[in-house]
């Protein structure tokens, strides 16, 4: 049992890691996405949009569809889905083409992530102690790999297929093979659960409701950092072209490295103390970066926001495992929507007060937003957490089986 166990953590890691290179290969190359199809300034916002709009679509059907499959089954099938979508992106030569590959990848991305995060929670609980952090540790170092290769192909002038092809061909076969040995964990027994609707297996969504803009709030952050950082190193703190490409490198490095500690200061602190300084730290880095007076300032700032933000997600999802521990796969189903509108409203946020007003000011709103992660701290309490160090939760997990016995 300990080997399935084992075997089930090594296989959801490397999808996780797989997603965060497709994910990456994707956006870091937005600008030859448009040169290659002729796609207007003013027609961009509307695909870049129609990504995470139809992410939600495939999240809300993930969580009927749960009802009926396994989540090991759906995360299966909609990875080689994104995987051949981000090939189509590469390979069409009309709008309609780009349109089609764009639609498959948001709806089957929404799929995917609502899986991946509904397995981990589930491995986690069967664990009992916290393990969330080191699976979106493998995606920000997908993250890397990604952006990495995308930098590579930019510098060989490599036709987006030619880039994409390779990498794909090796993922594909590979997510396949360790799709083998997924785990499904149960979910935990009715007794566990609070209320009347807890225990009928339902979700209220009062109660899930601080979990979502807390999950709002961290991707308007991130999405602050992935879009603005590098026109705000330039444009604001003067900083060179070469070196405005650094900060999301900088800002993606530190969120590995703290998500790859975070799970041994759950274990020692409880998920809400860790949210509580994650929140504080990415303030602090939000700050920084606005009243920075150099590039170099600013660098500082953005190392502080990727340290900090990027433990606010996986412990949202993970509380909304505790929170729900007789329905989790519907309540993190739920959650993700909120990835995606985080996503949807940081960037024409900071850019709309930008212009207005100023860009250092813009930056102070996603600060103020990741500091009301503090009133909802409690929340990641809400279920006995602090797993590990003496802290482990005294009860017995049933594995589930394998998603290859399905």
């Amino acid at each position: 049992m300990t080997d399935v166990l084992r075997r089930g953590r090594a296989s959801l890691a490397f999808s996780f890691f797989a997603q965060g290179v497709t994910f990456a290969l994707l956006v870091t190359r937005i600008p030859a996405i448009q040169d290659r199809y002729g796609v207007s300034d003013a027609l961009l916002p509307a695909f870049l949009a129609a990504v995470p709009i139809l992410a939600g679509v495939g999240s809300v059907t993930t969580e009927q569809l749960v009802r009926r499959i396994r989540p090991s089954r759906l995360l299966r099938w909609s990875q080689p889905v994104v995987l051949l979508a981000l090939v189509g992106v590469g390979a069409g030569g009309a709008l309609g083409e780009l349109g089609l590959a764009l639609a498959a990848f948001g709806l089957a991305v929404g799929a995917l992530d609502a899986s991946m995060n509904m397995l981990g929670v589930s491995l986690q609980r069967t664990y009992g102690r916290s393990i969330m952090l080191s699976f979106h540790a493998a995606y920000s170092l997908g993250g890397i790999l990604g952006a990495s290769l995308a930098w590579a192909g930019a510098h060989w002038h490599l036709t987006l297929w030619v880039s994409y092809l390779p990498v794909v061909a090796v993922l594909l076969p590979a997510v396949l093979v360790g799709s083998r040995w997924y785990v499904d964990g149960e979910a935990a027994p009715a007794q566990e659960q609070q209320g009347e609707q807890e225990r009928s297996g339902g979700v209220v969504f009062r109660l899930l409701l601080p979990l979502c803009l807390v999950m709002t709030f961290a991707y308007i952050g991130d999405s602050t950092v992935s879009n603005w950082s590098a026109k705000y190193l330039k444009d604001v703190l003067g900083g060179s072209e070469q070196l405005a490409t650094v900060p999301y490198n900088v800002y993606m490095v530190t969120t590995l490295l703290g998500r790859s500690l975070g799970d041994f200061g759950v274990r020692r602190f409880g998920a809400a103390a860790v949210v509580r300084l994650g929140a504080l730290v990415a303030a602090g880095g939000f700050a920084v970066v606005a009243v920075a007076p150099d590039a170099w300032a600013g660098m500082l700032g953005f190392t502080l926001l990727g340290l900090g933000l990027c433990v606010l997600v996986p412990q949202t999802f993970a509380a909304a495992g505790r929170l729900f521990p007789g329905a989790s796969d519907a309540a993190i189903a739920r959650l993700n929507i909120f990835n995606y509108v985080g996503f949807l409203v940081g960037s024409p946020l900071v850019g709309a007060l930008g212009d207005a007003w100023s860009y250092r000011g813009a930056m102070l709103v996603p600060m103020v937003l990741v500091l009301v992660t503090l009133v909802y701290a409690k929340s990641f309490a809400a279920q006995p957490d602090r797993y590990g160090g003496g802290h482990e939760r005294p009860r017995t997990a049933d594995v589930g089986r394998g998603s290859n016995g399905i």
